[in-house]
């Protein structure tokens, strides 16, 4: 087969192949009831003069909810097909958000009920666009670019979705700015489903196994270590609060979290912008411990300028580990269970993320914001001790464990998912340990 020309134009490459464009702007859509979740129901609580307490209850009952949901439901689209799982889900997550924003918080049986209904049908659009590039790309560079791309789009999600919601809220009410947010993510759920990759998209045979993709002892290894990430990014929001507290001027927070996300978009946008050779488990490592050195400078908590700029900084490394650690995913995920083995690392480090948080908040109170920032470092560092002891399970992908496959070719795609007419050979990165 012959091979294609190197990939041109970085992004604009990715954004211009067919159903690209579509696809990333409906999951981040879709996403956006997910993404801006803790905020709006803070918001509700609020208005409906409820306490912090209730609208932390509602947002831990909802976290949790969304954590057991995500895996269950990728192992379905990996079983069952993307359009068959993903807008069903879609719809019962809203149908919960708009159970309590007309019922309100005067029965919280009720309001809890509602909020666990929304999280454990949170669709799982972001490891089921993940699965979808390959057969819409095709060539194993230009999937490698897009991952990063995909890690760059949160960033902006992650900004642009609370400054939606507060124009919502702003216009009309926190209820109908819930209702509003809800319905988008519906229709970007439907854009997805509705594309043709999303339509013809199948996963790989799979062994039935009642642990799914938990089975690989790589996977396990990335999880283990992607907890530790998350909660260290957990730690910084919260220890951002308390540094803005003892400054006395609370907009310092935003310019802290606006500085992370900064840092992390250019990360993001240097790291996609090259190829990189070797394996990804070593590189990943790399990753991993420049971002924990990143996030150490943080405890010094100087002025509120040089801050910003340690905030920049400690956020240049988290899309590039992000982006190498889908690759990674994708390697050591057993055959079959992609989608859910990309769920399963949204959900380990959503859960490290709240538990970076509910840490952060007792050091600060024990020891000062210093210590709050301390977390997040001391996670940085755990993140890659679980990665250098657990090397010998990331020394070999699951492809080569696995009885040989069709001879790879730079065209195929990874083995993994098989869109309509798609080859299906291994398609992974040569090991180079």
């Amino acid at each position: 087969m012959a091979t294609e020309a190197p990939a041109r134009g970085g992004y604009l490459d990715i954004l211009l192949a067919p159903h690209a464009a579509r696809l990333l702007a409906g999951t981040l859509v879709g996403r956006l009831p997910n993404g801006v979740g803790p905020i709006a129901l803070t918001l509700f609580v609020r208005d409906q003069g409820g306490s912090y307490t209730l609208a932390g209850g509602l947002i831990a009952a909802y976290g949790v909810a969304t954590a057991v949901g995500q895996p269950l439901l990728g192992r379905a689209v990996d079983l069952k097909g993307q359009p068959r799982v993903q807008l069903p889900a879609a719809v019962l997550s809203a149908l919960g958000m708009a159970l309590l924003a007309l019922t309100g918080i005067g029965h919280l049986g009720l309001a809890y009920a509602a909020v666990v209904l929304a999280g454990l049908f949170t669709p799982p659009l972001e490891g089921g666009l993940r699965a979808l590039w390959p057969s819409v790309l095709g060539r194993e560079d230009r999937v490698h670019r897009a991952y990063a791309m995909d890690a760059v789009a949160q960033e902006v999600m992650f900004t642009v979705g609370p400054l939606l919601l507060t124009l919502l809220v702003s216009l009309w009410s926190p209820a109908a700015a819930l209702l509003v947010i809800n319905l988008l993510g519906v229709l970007g759920a439907l854009a997805v489903v509705l594309s043709e990759p999303s339509r013809t998209w199948r996963s790989a045979p799979r062994e039935a196994h009642w642990l799914g993709a938990l089975r690989s002892r790589g996977l396990l290894a990335l999880l283990g270590s992607f907890f530790f990430v998350g909660l260290a990014l957990g730690s910084i929001t919260v220890a951002a609060v308390a540094y803005a507290d003892d400054r006395g001027t609370p907009s310092v927070y935003g310019w802290l979290m606006a500085a992370l996300g900064l840092g992390a978009l250019i990360g993001g946008v240097t790291y996609g912008a090259r190829p990189w050779s070797g394996a990804p488990e070593r590189r990943l490592r790399v990753l991993v411990l420049l971002l924990a050195v990143c996030y150490l400078p943080l405890v010094l908590t100087p002025g509120p300028v040089a801050m910003t700029a340690l905030a920049a900084l400690a956020g240049v490394f988290l899309a590039p580990v992000l982006a190498c650690a889908f690759i990674v995913v994708d390697r050591h995920a057993p055959r079959g269970t992609v989608t859910e083995a990309f769920s399963w690392l949204v959900t380990t480090f959503g859960v490290g993320s709240a538990l970076g948080s509910a840490a952060a908040g007792p050091a600060i109170e024990l020891s000062g914001t210093v210590a709050g920032f301390a977390v997040a470092g001391a996670g940085g560092l755990i993140a890659l001790l679980v990665l250098l002891a657990t090397g010998r399970a990331l020394h070999v992908p699951v492809a080569t464990e696995q009885p040989p496959a069709a001879p790879e070719t730079p065209g195929a795609e990874p083995r993994h998912a098989v869109g309509a007419g798609a080859p299906t050979s291994v398609h992974t990165e040569k090991n180079t340990h």
